[in-house]
């Protein structure tokens, strides 16, 4: 919504400005609580990707939780400035990191495919340019939800999939869909009903108000059911690698994947044909 006064970024050129009202907390951060909600999208990954690199995963989930991380600090960069150039930091990494999630679940789902063909590569690699080009060009932010509401689809329709034909925790994938869904919801509400929203807020204690913004709420819940999916997607590959491993609960993190150390020779070969991409 329209700052009071001009903030410390100046003057808005992001083509989205959401409920929350600008600069009202500080005259730093235009969004102040769809800013700091992103810490979902930050901490998590972060510490997902060290583990995920520690404990020899495989690169390419270290690099669907960097996006993720990616994702934290340009939409952390992008609410905080309201700039356009901040706003495309944020919502172009979506794009491209949901198709690095989607590789990950070929490589569970048809591990020949992805050994045999670079088709997945090059047609999601193409996606992304294309959806990206398009974007920049006609800055539709209607374009931009669409292109990645189909990544998202795709993305559960495969994770479905594995869950039906793959050893995994679906206990992961039940609680991430939910969260996920859980978050879209109230996203949606928050675009439709902002000015009730709005109306209500006024009408609040101030210490009431922040439960109210409910686009930092998607932020918490689609960030960490994002950072939970790929868990789910790296345990299972682990697993169906013949890994010994397991989901841990984490006072920082909520959960996380902890792999065994291998003891006998054929285990760690086989370790180190998983972190080669080879499993």
């Amino acid at each position: 919504m329209a700052p009071h006064e001009l903030g410390f970024w100046g003057k808005q050129t992001a083509t989205i400005d959401w409920c929350e009202a600008n600069y009202e907390v500080t005259h730093y951060v235009a969004e102040f609580w769809n800013t700091i909600s992103n810490l979902s999208m930050i901490i998590p990954p972060a510490w997902g990707a060290y583990f995920a690199w520690k404990d020899a995963l495989g690169l390419r989930f270290v690099t669907c939780y960097l996006f993720l991380l990616v994702i934290g600090v340009g939409s952390w960069a992008f609410h905080m400035t309201l700039l356009y150039e901040m706003q495309l930091f944020d919502e172009l990494p979506m794009l491209w990191g949901s198709c690095v999630i989607i590789y990950c679940l070929v490589d569970i789902l048809f591990p020949e495919l992805i050994r045999q063909s670079k088709m997945v590569v090059a047609s999601l690699t193409i996606y992304a340019l294309l959806v990206t080009v398009v974007y920049v060009a006609i800055k539709k932010p209607i374009f931009h939800e669409v292109a990645y509401a189909i990544l998202v689809a795709l993305i559960f329709v495969m994770d479905v999939q594995l869950a039906r034909t793959r050893k995994c925790d679906i206990r992961l994938l039940i609680f991430g869909c939910f969260l996920y869904l859980l978050g879209f919801a109230v996203w949606n509400v928050d675009n439709v009903f902002c000015s009730a929203i709005t109306s209500l807020r006024g009408q609040l204690p101030s210490f009431v108000g922040p439960i109210t913004q409910l686009h930092a709420w998607w932020h918490l819940f689609a960030g960490y059911a994002t950072y939970m999916n790929i868990v789910f997607c790296s345990h299972a590959s682990a697993v169906n690698s013949k890994l010994k491993c397991e989901i841990t609960p984490n006072l920082l993190v909520g959960i996380k994947l902890e792999t065994k150390r291998p003891t006998s020779s054929a285990t760690k070969k086989r370790l180190h044909l998983y972190k080669n991409g080879t499993n």
